[in-house]
């Protein structure tokens, strides 16, 4: 029997670990914080309780195939709400405008917005689900090594119909003249860690994504996905250690033999997936003549955004909020500017507010509720303590003034702040992003850091900053992706079995 070690229990490391246990591979799991689940993961405070990361539930079919190739099913694991509506927004100085993923319900208001846009809208969605289809069958889930790799038949017909080398920006623009509706268009790149001015069109699929399929909740809380993928993992022999962070990965003869812990313990292992940042994995895990990447090619990286986070836990409900909240900066271009290009903490920031105790009452006391406060920053950011009180008081402002949480301030039983720096300290995120590495043109793709060491045969990687990227659903693509390379599948479409 083969073993495997794999490092980091994020949504990948979990996905790969229910894969392998489930072929009959022994598979140890090596997680350096003290529960599974990475950057989806949770904390209980004052009898309150907070998602730390991910906080929507989307790509439903990506779930489903995931889980029907272990054996199991979405349901017997998960209890799915389908959020009604799916998001709030609001524009500072303006209206507030709910949107529910059904289209006979939203055109209405794209046509408030933007009059003649419902028929625009259409036409975008027809193409977006199209452009996901290909998508999803012929690319995401194919390993590439060379640019040779996607000059097939099937990727010559269909990879001309996908928007790959044009700005996502300019693509909107083509549909949609006013400023409103283009932002409702292009905010879905935050999932992404993304610019829509510097991100390809081919993201405009993340539309068909919110307005066809859905945005869902698990009843208490999103961990309880980090929790069935283990209890799945579990039921296939998977060992799991905490409080384990790996200090080294094992080599022999130009490949991988397993991992030491940094409390000195040594694993055997006939090949290893790192889950880890693969940065901190090349930097800090391997000697310098087994890295693939040097510090130079991490330096000239574009890092996804950072934030800002507040968990607060707070008496009374604020009646303005739904389930999912986002409120747009006036200066949209500008913002994404403080972020990508001119990096600074936000002078007029986006932010995004999950209020699950609209939805789930468990996860707060009665008759109190939590809030999930996330500004998106520039990573690399430094701070004073008074620096980033100024800037919660700041945030408590915007929140108070442009979304009618009144009282805020009056109403905090539970305060905790987590930024940039305790992404880089928890989670190894490089420069303290908060999912890695941006989905830009020249990081996309064949572009994107491979999952297979170049220098060390049985060394893997998964997770968000390799193939395809960022995102809870896209991770499980990740994972069934590091399979494939373990057992050789050069496939282009999801497996139909392991």
């Amino acid at each position: 029997m083969e073993k495997a070690a794999i490092i980091g229990g994020g949504i990948g490391g979990l996905a790969t670990a229910c894969m392998l246990g489930k072929k009959g591979y022994k598979v140890q799991l090596f997680e350096k914080n003290e529960q599974i689940g990475g950057v989806c993961n949770r904390f209980e405070a004052d009898g309150f309780c907070f998602d730390m990361g991910p906080s929507w539930y989307l790509m439903p079919d990506v779930w489903q195939a995931f889980f029907e190739l272990v054996g199991e099913r979405v349901e017997d694991h998960l209890d799915l709400v389908k959020l009604a509506p799916s998001y709030r927004i609001f524009f500072k100085g303006a209206e507030t405008l709910d949107f529910f993923s059904d289209l006979e319900r939203d055109l209405p208001t794209f046509e408030k917005l933007e009059p003649g846009s419902g028929a625009k809208l259409r036409e975008y969605l027809k193409l977006s689900e199209h452009q996901y289809k290909i998508a999803l069958g012929s690319f995401m889930y194919k390993n590439y090594d060379t640019i040779l790799d996607f000059f097939n038949r099937q990727t010559a017909i269909e990879g001309r119909k996908l928007e790959v080398f044009s700005k996502m920006s300019d693509y909107v623009e083509k549909f949609f003249k006013s400023d409103e509706v283009r932002k409702i268009m292009e905010y879905q790149l935050v999932f992404l860690g993304s610019s829509p001015y510097n991100t390809p069109a081919l993201y405009n699929i993340m539309s068909h994504i919110d307005f066809s399929m859905g945005v869902y909740y698990p009843r208490g809380g999103i961990y309880e996905i980090a929790q069935a993928l283990k209890n799945i993992a579990v039921k296939n022999g998977v060992e799991f250690f905490v409080h384990a962070p790996v200090e080294r990965i094992l080599t022999g003869t130009r490949a991988a033999r397993g991992v030491r812990l940094i409390d000195g313990r040594e694993f055997q292992a006939d090949f290893v997936v790192a889950n880890a940042n693969i940065q901190h994995v090349e930097s800090k895990l391997l000697s310098p003549s087994h890295r693939t990447y040097s510090e130079r090619y991490w330096r000239s990286r574009t890092l996804a955004p950072s934030a800002f986070i507040l968990y607060l836990g707070l008496k009374g409900k604020s009646e303005s909020l739904t389930h999912h909240n986002l409120l747009f900066s006036k200066d949209w271009k500008r913002n994404f500017a403080e972020i990508f290009d001119d990096p600074q903490w936000p002078t007029d920031p986006s932010l995004y507010v999950c209020a699950p105790g609209v939805t789930d009452e468990s996860v707060a006391p009665e008759g109190c509720e939590n809030l999930f406060v996330l500004v998106p920053t520039a990573p690399n950011l430094s701070a004073t303590p008074e620096g980033l009180e100024k800037y919660t008081q700041k945030t408590l402002d915007t929140l108070e003034r442009d979304m009618g949480i009144h009282n805020i301030r009056e109403r905090i039983i539970y305060q905790r702040l987590f930024w940039g720096k305790d992404f880089a300290s928890r989670y190894n995120n490089f420069g303290g992003s908060a999912l890695g590495l941006a989905h830009t043109i020249r990081q996309t793709a064949i572009l994107r850091p491979n999952n297979v060491s170049k220098k060390l045969k049985n060394l893997y990687y998964v997770g968000a900053n390799t193939n395809p990227g960022i995102g809870m659903p896209i991770c499980l693509i990740s994972a069934e992706l590091a399979y494939k390379r373990i057992i050789g599948d050069k496939s282009a479409g999801h497996l139909q079995h392991l």
